[in-house]
């Protein structure tokens, strides 16, 4: 299989001693959809701007399709479209504008530009407003301009870092349903978010970096695989005085009418009703207290920051 990004060992210092990248190697096959998951100050975002072409690396070598990020930087930025955190289009411009001049500065003429623009805003819900300066739109009109601009000169590879922050759920749907798509048309994606419900419905791979360092780099199936306990919040009809006592889990009360269950993931889940029941608690509704990979991620970066701090001790 074809390797659409290779990153070697790479490394990143601020000034003032800040280490944002301490050694970061992995890569990502062509076709792939990527999470690319981390606390805030992790380094995620210093990675996806050396990918980029945004910030200088310290040291490392990466590669783009075969194309090395320094000496043909060009060639890399061409297979590369960036959807970064912050709007940084022209205000003033009209929507359609926008994406024909972005697509100039990679020589691709408007004849060419203007239907493949119509493609991307009609698939995002923007085509009626194609007229519209850039100010008239709404935060989630201008989220989606921002994708359509990245993919205007049809990179290999689309990077999203936090594409859907501050979208309310059915714009965050109709935005999965699109990038769902331009994978299956055959374009890499690398996406970065702090909804972990998202990276879990739509990304193959995982990819957590925590502390300049990847703490975890494996495919999503294999890491879901590894929970051992499933978290349960279940719904009483009327407040409980004791807490039941059931074998193999460990139980909490956040308040009189709900149970927090941790409970082991071997265990058939109707061993856990039947015990319920045999000591008369009634259960009203279940679900999940948190999303699979959310618990993953939080254990996978608490011991990796309590692994730093023992070092700093040592």
């Amino acid at each position: 299989m074809t390797v659409a990004i290779q990153v070697e060992q790479l490394t990143k210092h601020y000034s003032g001693g800040v280490k944002a990248l301490k050694g970061v190697s992995f890569s990502v096959q062509d076709g792939d959809f990527i999470a690319l998951l981390g606390p805030n100050g992790a380094g995620k975002s210093t990675t996806i701007g050396i990918l980029c072409s945004l910030v200088e690396k310290n040291s490392g070598d990466v590669s783009v399709y075969g194309y090395d990020l320094v000496h043909q930087r060009t060639q890399v930025k061409q297979h590369i479209g960036l959807v970064p955190q912050e709007f940084n289009f022209n205000n003033f411009e009209k929507v359609m504008d926008i994406l024909i001049t972005q697509a100039g500065y990679y020589g691709i003429t408007a004849d060419v530009a203007k239907p493949r623009a119509e493609h991307y805003l009609k698939a995002l819900g923007l085509w009626d407003k194609r007229e519209a300066r850039a100010m008239q739109l709404s935060g989630g009109m201008k989220r989606r301009l921002m994708i359509a601009r990245a993919l205007i000169h049809d990179p290999k590879i689309l990077i999203l870092d936090e594409p859907t922050a501050g979208v309310d759920i059915e714009l965050r749907r109709l935005m999965w349903r699109f990038l769902e798509e331009v994978n299956a048309s055959g374009k890499t994606v690398i996406l970065t978010t702090h909804y972990l419900e998202e990276a879990e419905q739509l990304c193959r791979n995982i990819i957590i970096i925590d502390q300049g360092e990847v703490v975890v780099n494996t495919d999503k199936k294999s890491l879901l695989a590894s929970i051992q306990t499933e978290h349960y919040l279940i719904d009483l009809p009327e407040p409980l005085t004791n807490l039941p006592m059931i074998d193999g889990a460990t139980i909490t009360q956040p308040d009189p009418q709900t149970l927090d269950i941790a409970w082991p993931k071997a265990q058939p889940i109707n061993q856990l009703f039947a015990q319920l029941s045999e000591q008369g608690v009634t259960v009203l509704g279940l679900r999940n207290k948190s999303n699979r990979l959310e618990e993953l991620f939080l254990d996978m970066t608490k011991k990796s920051s309590d692994s730093a701090t023992m070092g700093e001790k040592k």
